[in-house]
């Protein structure tokens, strides 16, 4: 049991969880061995005279899915050649129509896109995107999300959208860090998200912001609760404070560190995003309380001569004050990009403050980059409801497989599996990399 001072703890624990993620890197990578290729390099002309192992890459001569989809369509046509010039106002499209499936909401039907696209012809332009897609699941949730990033010219300022509407029946396990499988019930609501901010810059790779947050849940029910983290007829939620609806509405102030140029496929480069997120009820909340947010990502090429990576990320959510709406709290896959947890139920969490670390290893499986492959490890950790204590770590790992959608934007659909603690595991898909 952790029992230091809130502080204390904060700073303790990522260090803890940081070692064992750092030696099951380096215990994986001592394992490593070398494989030759199985393509003929003799009689294939776009490999001839290079050679190559498995896991290499061969930066000018890339593949994608469209590449693919114009070689069946039409015999005998062209890839088209990769182009390293930012073309202000050029469209990337990486479009997606997929069946789907996750722990959460089962089997679905999705079409999205990722749009990417420069505002500057200057090498040292940050590339822009636009994230989207519309899910329905065998559940009946809808899902349609909108995230964005805008870089203006030279960088100068960043405005960053997370919008998002659901109709989500979905699994709750009440509050805290050990509580059992056993324990969930459904929640069935509706939810609006509007989060938009801008940042300029104040130097080199550093951006100071101001963003407005708004997020309205109603039409809340318990089902099945009976089954569920009832305690005397009162589920967490309950004892919580049960309300059909909740409002949160404030104001975000935020600093960004970011030298990676490619957000979407990152191989270098740095990040880091602390905001202050207070909520008032001034502006339309149903109480004031602030929270803090603080996530950081580091990528480096392992071993340096190739184009394989190294993906650190932290992100942590803490209640600074107050009581947030139990929907709206801290909660495994609730980030933005509802990635965290990877081996683990979306709301199998949920607490007042988390902390949570993962280690990614990305390479190449073919060397035009077509397919290409991932090993992941992460922890979480998350607050108990009555001593607001880190008690309890819950581990993930797995593995995922790299389709390239686009060689331009270099983003990747994404299957991964993941376990975590007995009986967690499952699928998770994305469009762009988790991190």
């Amino acid at each position: 049991m952790i029992s230091e001072n809130l502080p204390s703890r904060i700073l303790k624990l990522p260090v803890q969880i940081s070692l064992i993620l750092l030696f099951f890197f380096f215990s994986k990578n001592s394992c490593a061995q070398v494989f030759e290729p199985t393509f003929n390099t003799k009689t294939d002309s776009s490999f001839r005279g290079k050679k190559y192992h498995l896991f290499s890459f061969d930066e000018a001569n890339q593949t994608d899915i469209k590449d693919v989809a114009r070689s069946v369509l039409k015999k005998g046509a062209r890839k088209v050649p990769e182009s390293f010039e930012h073309v202000p106002g050029k469209l990337h499209i990486s479009p997606l129509l997929a069946p789907t499936y996750t722990i959460q909401t089962g089997y679905g039907a999705l079409i999205g896109s990722e749009i990417a696209f420069y505002t500057d012809s200057s090498a040292n332009q940050n590339i822009s995107s636009i994230l989207t897609s519309l899910n329905y699941t065998q559940y009946r949730q809808t899902v349609l999300p909108v995230e964005a990033s805008f870089w203006s010219r030279n960088n100068k300022y960043n405005y960053q959208v997370d919008w998002r509407y659901l109709n989500y029946p979905s699994m709750t396990y009440g509050l805290g860090g050990g509580t059992p499988l056993s324990q969930g019930y459904s929640l069935d609501y509706y939810s609006l998200r509007l989060h938009q901010s801008v940042f300029r810059s104040v130097a080199k790779n550093m951006l100071v912001g101001l963003g407005y947050d708004y997020d309205h849940i109603w039409d809340i029910h318990e089902l099945n609760a009976q089954n569920g983290d009832s305690v005397g007829g009162k589920t967490d939620y309950d004892q919580y404070g049960f309300s059909k609806t909740a409002t949160a509405s404030g104001i975000s102030i935020g600093f960004l560190y970011d030298s990676r140029r490619n957000s979407i496929n990152p191989n270098q480069g740095s990040y880091l995003n602390v905001s202050f997120r207070p909520k008032f009820k001034f502006l339309g909340s149903n109480e004031s309380w602030q929270s803090l947010f603080a996530e950081f990502k580091h990528y480096e090429k392992f071993p340096k001569n190739t184009n394989n990576v190294i993906a650190f990320w932290s992100y942590n959510w803490l209640t600074v004050s107050g009581n947030p709406p139990y929907l709206l709290l801290p909660s495994t896959g609730w980030d933005t990009y509802w990635n965290t947890g990877r081996g683990y139920i979306q709301g199998r969490y949920r607490s007042k403050n988390m902390i949570y670390l993962e280690t990614e290893y990305r390479f190449a499986i073919t060397p035009d980059g077509l397919f290409s492959g991932v090993a992941f490890i992460n922890a979480g950790t998350y607050s108990e409801k009555i001593t607001n204590n880190f008690e309890y770590i819950s581990p993930g790992y797995g593995l995922g497989l790299r389709i390239k959608l686009d060689k331009f934007s270099k983003t990747n659909f994404c299957i991964d599996y993941g376990w975590g603690l007995p009986g967690n595991r499952g699928f998770a898909l994305n469009i762009g990399e988790v991190f």
